[in-house]
């Protein structure tokens, strides 16, 4: 019994979206692993870009920084100095 979950950030993915990810998704399992399409679980995860993190920030920030045109924050800045020496 195949389970796959998809984890996406919640920004307007529409049923037709998320319909094709689980129609291919399956037909994938189907294919690759001949898996039963009928016991394959597919889970979507839609989750708030405030609840998304890389880079030591959310998305939503990253996006905010992106459109404002401002540059990435650094956590750790010395570790750039260090990596050129």
């Amino acid at each position: 019994m195949p389970y796959v979950n998809i984890k996406v950030t919640r920004e307007d993915v529409t049923t037709e979206q998320k319909r094709i990810l689980i129609q291919e998704t399956t037909e994938m399992l189907v294919r690759v692993l001949s898996k039963d399409p009928q016991s394959t679980h597919i889970v979507i995860d839609e989750i708030d870009t405030d609840n998304w993190g890389f880079g030591g920030e959310s998305v939503t920030r990253h996006r905010s920084s992106d459109a404002n045109g401002a540059a990435s924050v650094r956590l750790r800045p010395e570790l750039d100095q260090e990596s050129n020496q």
